[in-house]
C-alpha cells in the first residue's frame, strides 16, 4: 500500500513540474504588456539617440541593401531651406521683377507713344535679315516663349493657376506643360547657338556704343537717333542677356532633366534655383525686347517678318550699317526732323 502510494505522489509531482515548465515557455517576459521607458540608448561607439538622429538630419548616410546608395539618406535637410528659397524670395522677387517691367513698359508707352519713322519715306526696302537667321530667332523665341509659359506655371500656378481652373486641368495641363518643357529646351538651346554663331561679329561692343547710350538711343527724345551700326548698343545687351542667360539655362537644364547623372541632391537644388532665377531674369529682358519689337517702334516687327526694312527707318536706327552695305560715306550723325 505505502509503494502504491508513493509512486501515485511520484507521478503527480512529476505532471506538476512539466506543467510549470510549459507554463513559463508560453507565457510572455515580466512586463511586456507594459510601456518600456523611454531612454536614451547607446551605440558601441557611445552615441547616443539624440546623436544618431542629428547625424540623420545633417544628411549622414546609413546601410541600405538597394542598388541606389542614395536611398540611405533618410532626411536631407537641405530640401527645406531649397523649399523656403524657392517658394519666399525667388517667387516674391520674381513677381515683382515680372510685373515692374510690364508697369514700366505701359508708362513708358503712355508718355512716349509709340516710336515713329521720322523722315519721309523712300518707298525703298533693304534686307535686314536673311531667311536663316530669322529661322533662328524664331526657333529661339518660340521656344522661349513656351518655356516661359510653362516654367512660371511650375512656380506660380499651384497658387494662382490651380484655384481657378482646379485639380484635373491644372493637373493635365502641368503635366504636358512638363513635357513640353522638357523637349523645347532643346530647341532652345539649338537656336542660342545659331543666332550666337550667325552674330557674335556684329555685337561685339565699339565706340559707336558709347554715344548710343549717351544719347539714350534716342527713346526719350523725337528726333534723335544716334548712330549705329547692325546692332545698336541696346540689341547688343538682349544679345549677349540672351546669350549668357540661355547658356546658363541649357547647362541647369540639363543637370535636371538628367538628375544625379552628374551631381548630388544638393547640386540639383542648388541648379534648379539657379535655373528659375536665370529665366525670370532673362523673362525681364526679353518683356523690353518684344514690346520695342512691336508696338514700342514703327517698322521693328519687319525685320524679323519679311526680313525687309524701310530704308528711312534703317538711316535713323542703324545710318552706320546702311552706308556700309551700300558703299556710301560713314555718317558722323543723323538727325531726323522732329515731328
Amino acid at each position: 500500500m505505502k509503494s502504491r502510494i508513493k509512486a501515485t505522489l511520484t507521478c503527480a509531482l512529476g505532471l506538476a513540474l512539466l506543467l510549470l515548465v510549459a507554463i513559463a515557455a508560453g507565457a510572455p517576459p515580466a512586463g511586456a504588456g507594459e510601456p518600456m521607458p523611454s531612454v536614451p540608448t547607446q551605440s558601441a561607439t557611445g552615441a547616443t539617440e539624440a546623436d544618431l538622429w542629428h547625424s540623420i538630419r545633417q544628411g549622414a548616410a546609413g546601410y541600405t541593401s538597394l542598388p541606389n546608395p542614395r536611398a540611405g539618406v533618410l532626411i536631407q535637410s537641405d530640401g527645406e531651406q531649397w523649399r523656403h528659397l524657392r517658394n519666399g524670395p525667388v517667387a516674391t522677387y520674381g513677381t515683382w521683377a515680372l510685373g515692374g517691367i510690364v508697369g514700366a513698359l505701359a508708362l513708358f508707352f503712355l508718355l512716349r507713344g509709340r516710336i515713329r519713322i521720322d523722315g519721309a519715306r523712300t518707298g525703298r526696302t533693304v534686307e535686314r535679315f536673311n531667311l536663316v537667321e530669322r529661322a533662328a530667332h524664331w526657333l529661339t523665341a518660340v521656344s522661349f516663349i513656351i518655356l516661359a509659359f510653362t516654367g512660371l506655371n511650375l512656380l506660380y500656378g499651384r497658387a494662382l493657376l490651380l484655384p481657378l481652373i482646379g485639380a484635373g486641368p491644372f493637373a493635365a495641363l502641368t503635366g504636358w506643360g512638363k513635357l513640353a518643357h522638357n523637349y523645347l529646351g532643346f530647341a532652345f538651346i539649338a537656336g542660342i547657338v545659331l543666332i550666337f554663331l550667325m552674330w557674335v561679329r556684329h555685337n561685339l561692343p565699339d565706340r559707336t556704343d558709347f554715344t548710343w547710350i549717351l544719347r539714350a538711343g534716342g527713346l526719350f527724345a523725337k528726333g534723335v537717333h544716334p548712330p549705329a551700326k547692325k546692332f545698336n548698343a541696346g540689341q547688343k545687351v538682349i544679345f549677349w542677356s540672351t546669350v549668357g542667360g540661355g547658356a546658363i539655362l541649357g547647362f541647369t537644364g540639363i543637370q535636371l532633366l538628367f538628375p544625379f547623372s552628374f551631381g548630388t541632391l544638393a547640386d540639383m537644388q542648388l541648379y534648379q534655383i539657379i535655373h528659375a532665377v536665370t529665366a525670370l531674369a532673362l523673362a525681364v529682358i526679353i518683356l523690353a525686347h518684344i514690346y520695342i519689337g512691336s508696338i514700342g517702334m514703327e517698322g521693328a516687327m519687319a525685320a524679323m517678318g519679311s526680313g525687309q526694312v524701310e530704308e528711312q527707318w534703317a538711316r535713323e536706327h542703324h545710318s552706320l550699317w546702311v552706308a556700309e552695305i551700300k558703299g556710301e560715306p560713314a555718317p558722323r550723325h543723323h538727325h531726323a526732323p522732329a515731328e
